[in-house]
């Protein structure tokens, strides 16, 4: 029997499971369950415990969406996700084996967002309200944009050095939108992911919060994902 996927949302740094509201409203107008859990972002270990947490609780497949650091955190879930049948990357890390973010941030001079990353005296990361309003949530409207920054999640700096073992995206079907405008992640290094691992790809004109300017685009990949896979899988529960 076929059946509809469940979407699993995975918010990034700096942002919480709110970021993600105009794409949920879409998405479940088109009849699919979604959960946009809260993320700790204490440590990557945490945070992939906890996306595991939620797809136990997932009762069918799964499309799990990552945006920026969230596609760390799906990519990390390896080959040990038995009900998660594709992966749609929003303009998301998309590392494979052996990589760090902090490394391949550290190829190349640090993008608008993250030029003044503030760690405080419990090694968490924050993004200055300057950097925030104008580079990491360009495009979006400057007063939802204050809003996100106060309400920012922030990161672990300790996550950006964790090495990726083996990507979950070696083994999964994957999707994956290019913010061209994004200030946060190049977009170049986007495509680059997005080529290795052989994903359907598209592009948007959006800063790197896509799911907030973009969402019609965003929620159609994510729908694309799931359509796709719903023709191509049966469920026969776990």
């Amino acid at each position: 029997m076929t059946v509809q996927p469940n979407i699993v949302l995975v918010h990034g740094a700096w942002a919480d499971g709110s970021c993600w509201s105009a794409v949920i409203e879409r998405l479940q107008a088109g009849g699919y369950t979604v959960t946009a859990p809260q993320f700790p972002e204490s440590s990557l270990a945490a945070d992939v415990a906890r996306l595991r947490q939620v797809l136990e609780r997932q009762d069918g497949p799964v499309i799990v969406a990552g945006h920026s650091y969230g596609g760390q955190i799906m990519t990390a879930l390896g080959t040990n996700a038995p009900n998660v049948a594709g992966l749609a990357y929003i303009a998301a890390f998309g590392l494979d084996e052996g990589e760090s973010i902090g490394a391949l941030l550290s190829t190349g001079p640090p993008t608008p967002a993250l030029a003044h990353l503030d760690i405080d005296a419990h090694g968490f990361a924050w993004l200055p309200a300057g950097d925030f309003v104008e580079h990491f949530a360009a495009g979006t409207d400057p007063v939802k944009a204050r809003v996100m920054h106060a309400v920012q999640q922030p990161l672990a700096a300790s996550a950006l050095q964790d090495v990726m073992g083996v990507p979950a995206w070696r083994s999964r079907p994957c999707w994956y939108l290019v913010a061209t405008d994004d200030q946060a992640i190049p977009p170049d290094a986007e495509r680059q992911f997005a080529a290795r691992m052989s994903a359907t790809t598209f592009e948007v004109p959006a800063g790197h919060l896509a799911m907030v300017s973009h969402p019609d685009e965003v929620a159609h990949v994510i729908g694309t994902a799931a359509k796709t896979v719903q023709a191509e899988i049966k469920w026969s529960g776990r």
